[in-house]
This record gives C-alpha cells, sequence and structure tokens, in this order.
C-alpha cells in the first residue's frame, strides 16, 4: 500500500511541475504512464524544475530519452543474467 501512495505522490508532483510550467494535466498524466517509475518520475521532475523546458516537445523528448535509458538498462541486466547462467552451465557441464 504504501508503495502505491510513494507512486501516486511522485506523479502529483510530476504533474505539478508541468502545470507550473504552463502544460495541461493531461500530459502530465501521460508522462507519469509512460515513465511509470517512481525513480523516472523523479527525474523528469528534476529536469523540469532545473531545466523549464518550454515546448511540450521539449519534455516529451526527455521523457522518451528516460525511457530508452531505461530500455536499455534492462536489456543489459537480462544480458548480464543470461551471460551468468551460461557462465554457470559451462562451469557445471549439461
Amino acid at each position: 500500500m504504501s508503495g502505491n501512495y510513494e507512486w501516486l505522490k511522485t506523479k502529483e508532483r510530476l504533474i505539478s511541475e508541468l502545470k507550473t510550467l504552463g502544460f495541461p494535466k493531461e500530459l502530465g498524466d501521460e508522462v507519469a504512464r509512460q515513465l511509470g517509475g517512481i525513480k523516472a518520475m523523479e527525474r523528469m521532475t528534476a529536469y523540469l524544475k532545473y531545466v523549464k523546458p518550454r515546448s511540450a516537445e521539449l519534455v516529451v523528448d526527455e521523457m522518451l530519452a528516460i525511457c530508452s535509458e531505461i530500455g536499455a538498462w534492462r536489456k543489459k541486466k537480462e544480458a548480464e543474467e543470461a551471460n551468468s547462467a551460461y557462465n554457470e552451465l559451462l562451469d557445471e557441464g549439461f
């Protein structure tokens, strides 16, 4: 329950920051949905606070960059796990 509460609070902060910059709540809802995780939303909120983008395109570009980095990180972790399993198989034999 507390994880969901934290996610909702983080989403609210993201939307609030976007609204402060003059963007609609709907953009914040979609950005939060695309980012998905708390850390990604916190990173996006920090970007909004410090960069203060003037266009929705810049907001979406940053969101896509964050999503891309998360995807690359997940692929790297999957590759590391597969490599570990492969090495274990080689060590122990078939």
